[in-house]
């Protein structure tokens, strides 16, 4: 097996999250809103680990985030969905090389993320659709998806030569016997 959950230090990576969750440092947010690190460090480990463990992989990172917070709406659909989707990519494609392809999928996921957050919170508090985009969650998605957009071709990239050396670690590994 293959999988970068064999690797003590992926999953340990992952971890981490919940510390860039609330130690978001002032610098790097736009209007008190911080990067979604969820989707930051998911979209490296779809594209090199495939579909179904990304999909666990959202589904535990909801769970963890969801246990974080104290809100009626949830995590878990929106990380699955990327998870898949971006696993997909990530098998059918070409290695992703070009940092700008992982903005604009940070980009596109984090804004996927705060939408199904939004759209969460809007139905179960009944508001009217008058307003909707006057309350604070467009702004919060709209804040969130551009800083997450700019910060992945730096971080994603990071991220995702990492786990493609550990990948290559456990292939070589299993090649040899060891």
């Amino acid at each position: 097996m293959s999988n970068l959950y064999n690797r003590p230090i992926c999953v340990a990576s992952g971890l981490l999250l919940p510390f860039l969750f609330f130690a978001n440092p002032p610098w790097l947010t736009l209007m008190g809103v911080g990067p979604c690190w969820a989707v930051l460090w998911l979209l490296p480990w779809a594209l090199v680990d495939g579909p179904k463990s990304a999909a666990i992989a959202g589904m535990l990172l909801g769970c963890l985030l969801d246990g974080m917070t104290l809100g009626d709406a949830t995590y878990i659909p929106s990380l699955l969905c990327l998870g898949l989707w971006w696993g997909n990519l990530g098998v059918r494609r070409e290695p992703f090389e070009r940092r700008l392809n992982l903005g604009l999928l940070a980009w596109l996921g984090s804004c996927w993320v705060g939408i199904t957050l939004w759209l969460q919170f809007v139905l179960r508090n009944h508001e009217e659709p008058s307003q909707w985009l006057g309350s604070w969650g467009f702004s919060t998605v709209l804040a969130q998806s551009l800083l997450t957009g700019l910060i992945a071709p730096i971080f994603c990239s990071f991220i995702l030569l990492f786990f493609r050396k550990q990948k290559a670690l456990i292939l070589e590994k299993n090649r040899f016997g060891r």
